[in-house]
C-alpha cells in the first residue's frame, strides 16, 4: 500500500508533539494496513527530505494550512526527481472552516488568529477563511508582520464589542497558540487538529492524490 507522508511544520511544545502524533495515528486507524510516516520542516525530526528517501510509493500530504513557503521550497526539493506527488495542504478548507465555526461562542467580534508570514497567497488563503466568519472576521497574526492578535482585540474593543472570541488557525499547540491566553479575548478556540474531523481530511488529500495518480498512468 502507497505511504502517506504527513508533514507537518514542528513544534518545541511537548503537548504540542503529542498532538500532531495523534493527529497521524488517527489517520492510520482509519485506513488498516496504511503506512503513515509522520515528519517536519522545521524544529523537530526527521525531516521530509530525510523520509522520502526511505520510501519507494508515497504520497506527500502537507500538515500545513496553506500553500506557502514550505510547501513551495522545502516539501518540493525533498521530493524533486523522485515522482512522489505532493497534495494541497489541509488548508483553505471547508472542513476547517466548519471546526472553526462549531467551536465559536457567541461573540460580539471574532479575530482569526494566525501564523505570520509574507507569502502573499499565505494572507489571501487567511483573509478568505476570515470573510466566511460571522460578521466577516478580522485577521490577527501571531508572528511576522501585519496586525498582531492582540492588538485587533484591543481594536475591537475600543470599537465597543463586549465579548470578543479568537478563532484558532493554527494546526497545534505550541508558542503561537499559547500566546492566544494573553491576547484579551474573551475566548480561544482549540487548535484545528484537535477536531476529529481533520484526521478525514488528511485521507481525501492523501485519496485524492492516488486518484490523479493512476489516472495519469491509464
Amino acid at each position: 500500500m502507497t505511504t502517506l507522508i504527513a508533514v507537518a511544520h514542528g513544534t518545541r511544545s511537548a503537548n504540542g508533539r503529542r498532538q500532531l502524533q495523534e493527529l497521524a495515528a488517527s489517520v492510520a486507524r482509519r485506513r488498516r494496513g496504511l503506512d503513515v510516516r509522520l515528519c517536519y520542516v522545521d524544529v523537530q525530526e526527521p525531516k521530509v527530505a530525510d523520509v522520502v528517501p526511505t520510501v519507494t510509493d508515497a504520497v506527500v500530504v502537507p500538515l500545513l494550512l496553506s500553500c506557502g513557503y514550505h510547501v513551495r521550497v522545502d516539501i518540493a526539493e525533498a521530493v524533486a526527481g523522485t515522482g512522489i506527488p505532493v497534495t494541497a495542504p489541509l488548508g483553505p478548507d471547508p472542513v476547517l472552516l466548519a471546526s472553526l465555526l462549531r467551536n465559536l461562542p457567541d461573540a460580539d467580534a471574532i479575530v482569526l488568529a494566525a501564523a505570520g508570514s509574507s507569502d502573499p497567497g499565505w494572507r489571501a488563503d487567511v483573509a478568505g477563511v476570515a470573510a466566511q466568519l460571522p460578521g466577516g472576521a478580522r485577521v490577527g497574526y501571531v508572528s511576522g508582520t501585519g496586525p498582531r492578535v492582540p492588538d485587533v482585540v484591543a481594536q475591537l474593543r475600543a470599537e465597543g464589542a463586549q465579548r470578543v472570541a479568537i478563532a484558532t488557525y493554527l494546526l497545534a499547540d505550541g508558542l503561537f497558540y499559547r500566546s492566544l491566553a494573553t491576547a484579551g479575548a474573551d475566548s480561544v478556540t482549540p487548535p484545528l487538529c484537535r477536531d476529529v474531523a481533520v484526521a478525514d481530511l488528511v485521507l481525501g488529500r492523501f485519496d485524492s492524490a492516488l486518484l490523479t495518480t493512476v489516472g495519469s498512468r491509464l
